[in-house]
């Protein structure tokens, strides 16, 4: 038995483009949803990628002055690293008022010091040259044009020049220098008698009133003189300040 269909065609067809419509229309509604959504999402993505490009300007303006003040920093460094350097190599290392302070400890009233000299040398300067270019510093000392100074790593020669009463107060003081902590490789340069007048004086109870008054008294009285034998000396000898390995 055959089913009679009594719709028209046009009616069918009809039918048929409703659903086709309807299900266009959803699926223009997901992808618009869609794009709606991507188009936050992109909009909101942008706006943080601004946010953090400001924040890495801002960064970036910050490091720029970092890095510009390191800059001036290490120039500075740089001006003080030379500036150390240089100080180094004027500074002598020594405290000459310590020196000065065990010199007087070591000398007896016997012995009045007429000269003391510090020499800078450089350390292999007196194996090379037989110590002949060694460089005086003196307080107050000039030597005109040719004067210059060792600077840098060096090591400093004594020179101790004066009179003493005789012969055995100058061995004494080398004695006295050899056992003292400041100074060592101790030699007399030389040793000789001279004769230094002073006014004529009833002879004293001991020899040390003898020199004291030869001293004290060498002057005075032009008219009324003596001589007395004294022994001139030089002695020499290196500050102990460093080591010999």
């Amino acid at each position: 038995m055959k089913e009679i269909d009594f719709l028209p065609e046009w009616y069918k067809s009809s039918r048929r483009r409703q659903v086709n419509y309807r299900v266009q229309y959803i699926v223009l509604g997901g992808i618009f949803a869609v794009m709606m959504v991507w188009n936050f999402v992109v909009t909101y993505s942008i706006s943080q990628a601004k946010g953090h490009i400001e924040q890495m300007a801002t960064k970036q303006t910050q490091v720029e002055k970092a890095s510009a003040k390191l800059e001036e920093l290490k120039q500075e460094v740089g001006l003080f690293h030379k500036e150390e350097l240089m100080l180094d190599k004027v500074d002598s290392k020594i405290n000459v008022s310590n020196i000065l302070a065990e010199v007087s400890f070591l000398i007896n009233e016997k012995i009045v010091i007429s000269k003391l000299q510090l020499i800078s040398e450089d350390f292999l300067q007196g194996l090379n040259n037989g110590q002949k270019d060694a460089v005086v510093r003196l307080a107050h000392y000039n030597n005109g044009k040719n004067d210059k100074s060792s600077i840098g790593n060096v090591r400093f020669r004594i020179l101790i020049t004066g009179v003493a009463a005789n012969a055995s107060e100058v061995a004494n003081l080398i004695c006295n220098l050899e056992e003292s902590p400041y100074f060592f490789q101790v030699k007399p340069s030389y040793t000789r008698s001279a004769y230094i007048e002073t006014n004529k004086e009833p002879l004293k109870s001991s020899q040390e009133e003898l020199t004291r008054s030869a001293f004290v008294n060498a002057g005075n009285n032009p008219g009324n003189k003596e001589k007395i034998v004294v022994s001139e000396f030089e002695i020499s000898c290196y500050l102990a300040n460093y080591l010999e390995i």
